[in-house]
């Protein structure tokens, strides 16, 4: 499967968005262990036009990273929150973030 082909019940993605929009989203809303970052938080790392700030050094988990279809979802929402909240509500883990 393509991994910017939304899964069924999601509305298609634009082919267009297959790269890093540096939407911040995939820092601020999963869990990242290797860091201690709890879900929905964003990463203490993540810096101003949420580029990271230890890139050079981030852990495997960050650079085995790829886009999918899901940052077509959240990139273009404006602003980091609404983007963090989309994530984890795709998930279905509002109510474990808090939220």
């Amino acid at each position: 499967m393509d991994p910017f082909t939304a899964p069924s019940g999601f509305p298609p993605r634009t082919p267009v968005v297959r790269d890093c929009t540096a939407c911040g989203a995939c820092c601020s809303a999963p869990d990242i262990h290797a860091l201690g970052k709890p879900l929905g938080v964003p990463c203490v790392h993540l810096g101003p036009g949420c580029l990271c700030g230890i890139y050079p050094v981030r852990p495997a988990v960050c650079r085995g990273y790829q886009p999918d279809w899901v940052c077509g979802e959240v990139a273009p929402l404006p602003t980091l929150e609404a983007r963090v909240r989309r994530f984890l509500e795709i998930y279905g883990l509002e109510e474990e973030a808090g939220l």
